[in-house]
């Protein structure tokens, strides 16, 4: 899987758990510690433990694992590391307190929103009552 790839299925995953603000930061033209970052907010530490849960799972199934797990008993600024991409989970006012978009702010972002299904145009029917149709009187 490229990191490329592995970066969106770490977005998707953080989007099924409801994370906010999801944004891929493109790194590895500015250091050779990762190509991706993939950072998110989320409301509480249950939540923020949540996201963490569901990209391990999702990555697992597709045979990869973390090299380093941190903030998972805090729960709020948790790190999952998969060597070319690395996913940080925050609470909002810890995000804005370290700022990494600022930090990393050379990087490619590409943002990340959680887009509904296309609505598909329900066809009318109309219901045909169940009573049967009127007989005409006859004239007299």
């Amino acid at each position: 899987m490229t990191s490329k790839s592995l970066s969106k299925k770490i977005a998707n995953a953080a989007l099924s758990k409801k994370a906010n603000d999801i944004v891929i930061m493109d790194i590895k033209k500015l250091t050779t510690m990762a190509d991706f970052f993939v950072v998110c907010s989320v409301d509480s530490d249950p939540q923020a433990r949540a996201v963490a849960d569901a990209v391990k799972h999702d990555l697992l199934a597709e045979g990869e694992l973390p090299v380093r797990k941190e903030g998972y008993s805090e729960g709020r600024w948790i790190l999952l590391d998969y060597i070319d991409v690395v996913i940080h989970i925050f609470h909002r006012d810890v995000r804005s307190y370290y700022n990494l978009e600022k930090l990393w702010g050379d990087a490619k972002f590409e943002y990340v929103k959680d887009t509904p299904p296309a609505k598909t145009a329900v066809k009318k029917t109309r219901k045909t009552a169940a009573v049967p149709p009127r007989k005409k009187a006859a004239k007299k």
